[in-house]
């Protein structure tokens, strides 16, 4: 009698089915996809900007008096630098936040750095190392502080005791009165400035097509020094079409209200050099839609949205 063999049958794993293999591409590409927009979204960008100072701005934020920094000041001699007559320096205390961006700001004529020294700690306090400087004379026009303020500028970044707080790529300029002309004067000579806010400006030159600086010019519906009419909207609309540029016209205010305290030009000043010193596009918020028309606000004209 003959015996067979029975061999043990090789056993495969079962193919898996034309569905499943389907489901599983799709939730494979549904998972890329979720990383995609992980990356993409607001979250995401905020951390990818490494010039975002301070914690995310609220219109409480940016009326208040005082930022989230605490603030130092420093006195600058006049004796000991060249090119502008002094000032002083406010900055943040702390450098755990690394560099900060900075902007000089000229007084106007016959005033001091007192006039405009408001600003110093206010800016500082939201994330800004702040030069308030005097001038050579008090009787120096637009040009002369324009080039003032570069000198100024200079000093703060290559041999101020706290230029290693300052990011040198990263700098503007403001100014009242001869001081805001001056500011156009500094943008016009140094295109790699990233701001620019003449405050109730005064200048002969009403034009300036040569600007590349993203510019605020703040005016004032009762100026009788330097109206509206012939300086901040004249030099407004002669800036290039393609610059960032805004308008804003102060309602019931004189070309001496950037000399005090006052809530609707810091508000607007921080949210300009948040968004073009720091690029930090959680400020946009403030400046685009344009401000509409209210108690403080006469006009603002302006170029929404703004380029990254």
């Amino acid at each position: 009698m003959q015996q067979h063999l029975l061999l043990p049958t090789r056993q495969h794993p079962p193919r898996p089915s034309r569905s499943r293999t389907l489901t599983g591409l799709l939730a494979s590409a549904a998972a890329t996809a979720g990383l995609l927009l992980t990356a993409l979204a607001p979250g995401a960008q905020a951390v990818a900007n490494p010039y975002e100072r301070g914690p995310a701005p609220t219109n409480a934020s940016v009326e208040a008096s005082r930022g989230s920094y605490a603030t130092s000041q420093t006195s600058v001699s006049s004796l000991a630098v060249s090119g502008f007559g002094g000032g002083t320096i406010y900055y943040p205390t702390s450098t755990a936040d690394g560099t900060f961006g900075a902007v000089v700001i000229s007084p106007g004529f016959t005033a001091y750095q007192s006039s405009i020294a408001w600003l110093g700690p206010r800016l500082a306090s939201q994330g800004f190392v702040v030069f308030t400087i005097d001038t050579n004379t008090t009787l120096d026009q637009p040009d002369s502080r324009g080039r003032q303020l570069l000198s100024a500028l200079d000093y703060l970044t290559q041999r101020s005791s706290v230029r290693t707080r300052v990011d040198a790529s990263r700098l503007g300029v403001m100014g009242h009165s001869m001081g805001g002309g001056g500011s156009l004067e500094a943008a016009k000579s140094r295109t790699s400035l990233k701001a620019a806010i003449p405050l109730t400006g005064w200048n002969t030159d009403k034009t300036w097509p040569e600007l590349r600086t993203p510019t605020l010019v703040v005016g004032a519906d009762g100026d009788t020094v330097a109206p509206v009419g012939t300086h901040s909207e004249p030099f407004y609309e002669s800036l290039p079409g393609s610059l960032d540029k805004a308008y804003l016209e102060l309602r019931g205010a004189s070309h001496f209200t950037p000399n005090s305290s006052d809530t609707t030009i810091a508000k607007y000043s921080l949210s300009w050099l948040k968004r073009f010193i720091d690029n930090d596009t959680r400020y946009e918020q403030f400046l685009c839609p344009i401000p509409r028309p209210s108690l403080t606000i006469a006009e603002y004209r302006g170029t929404c949205p703004h380029s990254s």
